[in-house]
């Protein structure tokens, strides 16, 4: 999650951590996980799968917001997400002040 600035319920805040698992052999290249993923966590592989089509695979594992999209728009089944854990809300989640600035700029034209 990004926040612009540190919640004050921080410390009783959890956020689950996931890990995307792909089964290569089922995919058939459709693609619909890789457009549609909302943190663009997967992308194309450049091999192929026994099916002769180019399977995902995942580009920042620690960038998934454990939304389950992915999982649930294969029309495969051939992706599917657990549960690694639950961590706290750290100061990575809080969004450089620069940014924050950018956005107010923007609203005020």
């Amino acid at each position: 999650m990004d926040f612009w600035r540190m919640p004050l319920d921080a410390a009783q805040q959890e956020v689950t951590v996931s890990k995307v698992n792909i089964l290569a052999y089922r995919c058939k290249g459709c693609r619909y996980c890789i457009e549609f993923c909302p943190k663009h966590v997967l992308a194309e592989a450049q091999e192929f799968n026994e099916k002769g089509y180019h399977p995902p695979y995942v580009t920042q594992g620690a960038d998934c917001k454990d939304c389950r999209y992915c999982e649930s728009v294969c029309p495969e089944f051939a992706i599917f997400v657990t549960d690694e854990g639950v961590t706290g809300i750290g100061t990575k989640d809080v969004l450089p002040r620069a940014t924050v600035r950018t956005w107010r700029h923007r609203r005020e034209k």
